[in-house]
């Protein structure tokens, strides 16, 4: 018999794994996929970590200190439910630890990271508003396989060990509740199945399981695979209508079933109506998993028009408030809107979500990021078969022939040439201004300000209609589905909560089915690097409660 059962083998149930079995306890960890799944939604990752006053921001000029970034944190959260107060709290820990222990804890752990740290979700508003006041994304090395490697080798060592216990394609369909207190679990045995890791697996059921234990983590993941799902909790009072087409940005697997189970054991889930999706998605040319989508990661300087043609104002600019700009998309009825831009903008400012579409970072090495990054002609390959293949583009050599383009694949709603052009050479006339009144322009060149993106992310201004910036390409943008910011209801500890606040004994949860710890750390917004931040944080915490 284990001591401890832990559902789902992400990234945060094999921080939990990890930490129990190091403090002596016997654990069994289950998952619905097979061990070629193991890390979960975390291997596909940028592997993006949110730290605060680190040595790569000082060696970057970036002066970051915990005030400044528990300022930008409440900013973004906007707490005001009173079961907000134990998201609060993990958000106060989550940010000493960001501030503090987590770098030299991971580090510990051979984490390693990208000198030049990532300004991601600039906000653009006020400054006691959402968005990071300075860099703080910082990439692993290795991206997403290499946040999962270093706990994968923990694990795997205490398998050898006799401490921790693998059950994949043990699919959880019922917490053993006795007395209020979670006992085990019983579910059903699925049939093995070799498909590529992220790919569709069967779900024939081959036989079924009970297992008993002191304490059950559950670490399941969110739903962003379960699009009906999403749509049933989607916020339509403060988004708009729920998009009718999403391109999926996790595989399907991720379908919130145990945190069905849990809630209908008697966990509560709190802040469901909170969640995270991009507005930069392209449907992947060579997908993985069904209606694979993939996020383009933009620098600064892409134009960017709704589906009605008319140009996105701030602070609805490209990188810097994910959720408003949703709002603002599906505010025109439609649920597409298109980037504008140049081979020169293609080149220096395009990354594509997830570790596959950056081996150049995957692969750890210094000499393979300035091949593809540095030295190369164009844009990085994957970006560039994107270009080439993707349904998404349209290249020209003209802005006639653009517009033709962007016509044919939205014939439901063409976009006017007159105003289009009319909207671009209105920008183009600001960049040889020095007092642009442009807000874009004004962000480009603050951008540039910061060296990491003067170096790597942001192309130098130039006019969009100079043929020797060509060709022109535009990109239609899907919602592309990606995380739950709520979920199951817990204490700092991973404790999981009851509708009425008691303690659900024996059971805990963390990760993203836990909203990231608390049941939604995040509050409304994320200032990202905060998804895998999130499921270490509380994946650590749940491991050394049990």
């Amino acid at each position: 018999m284990a001591d401890v059962i832990i559902i789902g083998a992400g990234l945060a149930g094999l921080v939990a794994a990890a930490e129990a079995a190091e403090r002596g306890r016997k654990v069994l960890l289950l998952d619905q996929e097979g061990e070629q799944s193991l890390g979960g939604q975390a291997f596909w990752s940028l592997g993006g970590l949110f730290m605060v006053d680190t040595p790569e921001q000082r060696r970057m000029g970036i002066r970051d200190s915990h005030a400044l970034a528990l300022s930008d944190w409440m900013g973004s959260a906007q707490f005001d439910r009173p079961e907000d107060e134990n998201p609060r709290k993990v958000a106060e820990a989550y940010l000493e630890f960001a501030a503090g222990e987590m770098r030299p804890w991971l580090a510990e752990r051979g984490f390693r990271w990208f000198p030049v740290v990532g300004w991601a979700e600039r906000g653009g508003d006020m400054a006691h508003t959402h968005g990071n006041s300075v860099p703080r994304f910082h990439l692993t090395w290795g991206t997403g396989p290499g946040v999962v490697a270093p706990f994968e080798r923990l694990v795997r060592r205490a398998v050898e060990e006799g401490k921790i216990t693998f059950g994949f394609r043990h699919r959880v369909t019922q917490l053993i509740v006795e007395n209020g207190v979670a006992k085990g679990v019983n579910g059903e045995i699925l049939a093995a199945d070799g498909a590529e890791r992220g790919c569709s697996t069967n779900r024939d059921v081959v036989g079924d399981f009970e297992h008993r234990a002191e304490a059950v983590i559950v670490t399941s993941g969110g739903i962003g695979g379960d699009h009906d799902m999403v749509r049933r909790y989607w916020p339509e009072d403060r988004l708009g209508k729920a998009p009718k087409r999403m391109v999926a940005g996790v595989p399907d697997y991720v379908d919130g079933q145990m945190q069905r189970v849990a809630e209908g054991a008697g966990a509560a889930i709190i802040n469901g109506d909170r969640m995270w999706h991009y507005t930069e998605g392209l449907a992947n040319w060579d997908p993985i998993w069904p209606n694979h989508g993939i996020r383009i990661l933009p620098g600064p300087s892409s134009m960017w028009f709704d589906a009605l043609g008319e140009r996105m104002e701030a602070p609805y600019l490209p990188g810097f408030d994910s959720l408003g700009t949703l709002k603002r998309i599906l505010s025109t009825g439609h649920e597409h809107s298109w980037f504008i831009l140049t081979q020169k903008i293609i080149e220096k400012e395009f990354a594509l979500s997830g570790s596959e579409q950056n081996p150049d970072l995957t692969s750890g090495k210094w000499q393979e990021v300035l091949k593809a990054r540095i030295m190369g002609k164009g844009a990085p390959a994957p970006v560039e078969a994107f270009k080439r293949k993707g349904e998404d583009f349209v290249v020209a050599e003209s802005l006639p022939e653009l517009v033709r383009g962007m016509n044919a694949l939205t014939p439901e709603t063409p976009v006017a040439f007159e105003k289009i052009l009319a909207q671009i050479e209105a920008r183009d006339a600001q960049i040889e201004n020095p007092f642009s009144k442009d807000a874009q322009v004004t962000a480009i060149r603050g951008a540039r300000q910061y060296r990491g993106d003067r170096l790597i992310r942001t192309a130098k201004p130039h006019r969009i209609l100079d043929p020797a910036n060509g060709p022109l390409i535009a990109v239609r943008l899907n919602i592309l589905t990606r995380k739950s910011l709520g979920g199951l209801h817990t204490d700092p500890t991973g404790q999981v909560l009851r509708p009425d606040w008691r303690a659900f004994e024996g059971l805990f949860a963390a990760g993203e089915v836990a909203g990231f710890g608390g049941g939604g750390y995040h509050g409304y917004n994320a200032l990202e690097g905060t998804f895998l931040g999130g499921c270490i944080f509380s994946g650590r915490a749940a491991g050394r409660s049990v």
